[in-house]
């Protein structure tokens, strides 16, 4: 048995009618190289033999009685590819909108608990392209829990069920698979309690934790009370944080990679992620321009960071940490906005957390968690005050070499990530083959006149493109300074953090023994 971590648990947890958990992708092949189409059974075929690289596609939930602790994987006896699967074959001169139109509709069901948390629809008959005669396409889409994987590993694990060549090669007969005995109720009982048996020592590393985030709480407080200016920590109210339904829209722009290498170049001490983050921000600055609606506060995005070892690459479960972000929307000037989102990211002290997530969660009761994430949607928490971040954006690395399924080339991915309430809009990008693709997953019902989204991207790069060349030389090798009036108070802070820091550590240390 593999339990869930407490990350992982709790995206199952947060999990709605409204809300569904999952990832989803979009892969758009073509097929008009191939003699033949890929039948649908030929690709059933070409997945089983490909199981054995994806373990997780074949273990399935196990709870514990009375919900006395975190879920475990164990191996689904009744494991059959079939359940996965489904095939839907669009008429002839469908295009890619309709095939974008079904994504979103499958990407609104939930994924079923009592199997295997995917499911993958093979779609055909189609064309790619906006010319009369369009070439042959073929899809996938692919929906995979976020309780099993997170943003990295679910494009590592896409990466092994393709090749890197357009000759495919035969298809090996599946590799021999027996599940192992699913546990008794006994031993997961037993299992349960061992867990709890340890919880008295996580609780004093909570408690330390907590003291030391409260301390250095109280302390900024009494600052604050000080004639001086203080950084602020708030997200602003934004039309994105408002609660949500089931409805989703996916909207997508792909610009070229060597528009945003060039931009890199000319702004000096950034880098290409901080370029990414910044046409993001200009993006949502034009927008909510457009919107009429207000600007002068800066958002706050929560950026995931894969801390997945080099030594130990396990594509299932969440291995990342994040950091809140913020974007500088309330600078005018695009370029010197990407300058400030790098300062931000590297340099700026306040937005490193006290205590990080994944160490909250380790620490709280599973059935504390459940409550928590439903009192939050419940008393719909989320509207009553300001949000922690405005919106998550990731950004994964792709491939910069070609993919193919079967002798049909991989042309373009589109990504869907997961919403809850409060979170009406998300932005995952991804990078392939020399082009980058912006993925907007919005709810339509919180983000109003969503499709103007696109238009937002390919005007904001061109803004950034200009006031890059117009920047003077002296400003961008100059150095950054903070412009929330940073001060010798956050030094302050941070000294006195440090000693305190150093007392917990070895008040913990004398009661361990």
């Amino acid at each position: 048995m593999r339990q869930l971590s407490e990350l992982d648990a709790s995206f199952l947890y947060l999990e709605s009618a409204n809300a569904p958990m999952h990832s989803g992708s979009i892969y758009l092949f073509d097929a008009s190289e191939q003699e033949a189409p890929l039948a649908f059974t030929t690709f059933i075929a070409y997945l089983r033999s490909r199981l054995h690289v994806v373990p997780v596609f074949r273990q399935r939930l196990k709870e514990i009685p009375l919900r006395l602790g975190r879920p475990y994987w164990i191996d689904d006896p009744d494991f059959s590819i079939e359940r996965h699967l489904a095939y839907v074959s669009l008429g002839t001169n469908s295009r890619e909108d309709s095939l974008m139109t079904l994504a979103e509709r499958i990407l609104e069901q939930p994924l079923r608990r009592d199997r295997p948390l995917w499911h993958i629809t093979f779609v055909d008959g189609f064309q790619l392209g906006e010319e009369q005669e369009g070439k042959a396409g073929l899809a996938l889409i692919v929906k995979l829990h976020h309780a099993a994987i997170d943003a990295f590993s679910g494009e590592e694990i896409i990466g092994k069920l393709m090749e890197y060549t357009p000759m495919p090669q035969a298809i090996s007969a599946p590799r021999p698979w027996h599940p192992r005995p699913e546990p008794s109720e006994e031993r997961v009982m037993i299992q349960a309690g061992a867990n709890i048996l340890r919880t008295p020592w996580q609780i004093t590393s909570l408690i330390a934790g907590a003291a030391e985030a409260t301390a250095r709480g109280l302390v900024q407080k009494q600052l604050r009370k000080l004639p001086l200016p203080f950084p602020l920590f708030s997200a602003p109210q934004c039309p994105f944080n408002r609660q949500i339904t089931a409805n989703r829209r996916i909207i997508s722009a792909r610009v070229e990679l060597s528009r945003l290498k060039a931009i890199k170049a000319s702004l000096g001490d950034v880098t290409l992620n901080d370029v990414v983050l910044g046409l993001c921000a200009e993006t949502l600055r034009s927008y909510l321009d457009g919107q009429g609606m207000d600007t002068d506060q800066s958002l706050i995005a929560m950026a995931p960071i894969s801390v997945r070892s080099n030594t130990l690459r396990r594509t299932t479960g969440n291995q990342m940490s994040a950091m809140l972000l913020d974007l500088a929307t309330n600078e005018h000037n695009p370029a010197r906005r990407i300058r400030r989102i790098h300062w931000n990211a590297v340099a700026s002290e306040p937005y490193r957390e006290a205590i990080a997530a994944d160490r909250l969660t380790e620490l709280l009761p599973t059935t504390m968690l459940m409550l928590s994430a439903r009192l939050y949607s419940e008393l719909q928490i989320a509207q009553r005050f300001q949000p922690v971040f405005n919106l998550p954006i990731t950004n994964v690395p792709g491939p910069q070499v070609p993919l193919y399924l079967r002798g049909a080339k991989l042309v373009q991915q589109y990504n869907a990530a997961p919403l809850f309430d409060s979170m009406g809009l998300a932005i995952v990008v991804v990078s392939y083959q020399g082009s980058l693709t912006l993925n907007f997953t919005v709810c339509p019902d919180t983000v109003p006149e969503c499709e103007s989204i696109r238009g937002h991207v390919l005007d904001s790069l061109e803004a950034i493109e200009n006031a890059a060349g117009t920047l003077d030389p002296e400003e961008v090798h100059a150095l950054l300074t903070e412009t929330r009036n940073q001060t010798l108070l956050d030094d302050a802070v941070n000294l006195l953090g440090n000693t305190l820091e150093k007392a917990l550590k070895k008040l913990t240390t004398r009661l361990k023994r």
